[in-house]
């Protein structure tokens, strides 16, 4: 798929809108760090994955796993603009019935989903048992999984990470939206991870930063990331809770807080302007 630069921009904000429409219809949802991840999620699925919205289970496509699974509006909006389904079922977010429930589940029906997530620090386990598998089975596919940093204080991350680098997952990239909040305040104040450059390094990793809201940084930090030999790659993603609304921006009540019908259409209008 080729898409350019100034394209990812334009999907990117039809993105972030679909989210707070959603969620504000669903009056509940995470809205900081879906709007955050929303430049990542585009890059991965416009840009760097190799999938099939049209075939959704494709054996040799790229395996995504949404570690964080509250950030679930991006991945929905991201799947639906890709074209997994209809973008028009995204306003079922969180509705009894709905496939698009508050965390994403496999045994909800809705294509594109690799893992049912929710509990925190389990992804990158699942994440290196797929890249495992498919070193075993000699497949070319590759396993990106995502993770926020408040996430990075699960002791379950650290046994996987160990696991990766022993068994040399050069197949596997893991992302961390460094956005340096979680739901009870900053990072560094609810439990410091830094340095962690250092820590994934000692644990045999190869690090890469890059701007997570610069689609140039993104695509460098990927295409570095697809040439790593001999050990997996975590890519340190410096982000912004809430990117694209001023007012909300790196504030740690909308981890998990929902707008307003009002807010809801202030904050698209914002959006709509800063294009």
């Amino acid at each position: 798929m080729t898409v350019y630069m100034n394209e990812l921009k334009q999907i990117a904000r039809n993105i972030r809108i679909d989210i707070i429409k959603s969620i504000a219809e669903a009056g509940s949802g995470h809205t900081g760090g879906s709007l955050g991840l929303t430049d990542i999620f585009t890059a991965l699925y416009f840009k760097i994955l190799h999938h099939k919205p049209s075939e959704p289970q494709w054996d040799d496509r790229d395996r995504l796993i949404l570690s964080i699974g509250h950030v679930a509006p991006v991945l929905y909006a991201t799947l639906a603009h890709a074209g997994y389904f209809p973008v028009q079922e995204l306003q079922t977010l969180r509705k009894l019935g709905s496939r698009l429930q508050g965390h994403p589940g496999r045994d909800h029906g809705l294509p594109g989903i690799e893992l049912s997530a929710g509990s925190l620090g389990q992804g990158l386990s699942v994440a290196v048992g797929m890249a495992l598998t498919a070193k075993m089975d000699k497949k070319n596919w590759r396993v990106y999984s995502i993770h926020g940093d408040g996430e990075m204080q699960e002791g379950s991350i650290w046994e996987a990470a160990m696991s990766a680098a022993h068994y040399k997952l050069d197949n596997l990239i893991a992302i961390i939206d460094r956005n340096g909040v979680q739901i009870d305040g900053k990072t560094k104040d609810v439990m410091d991870m830094d340095p962690l450059q250092d820590k994934w390094e000692s644990f045999g990793w190869r690090v890469l930063n890059c701007n997570g809201h610069d689609f140039e940084e993104i695509q460098q930090a990927f295409t570095q990331a697809q040439a790593t030999q001999s050990k997996p790659t975590v890519i340190i993603a410096r982000t912004i809770m809430g990117k694209g609304v001023r007012q909300i921006e790196g504030d740690y009540h909308w981890h998990g807080k929902a707008p307003s019908k009002e807010e809801a259409d202030n904050f698209i209008q914002e959006i709509l302007k800063a294009s």
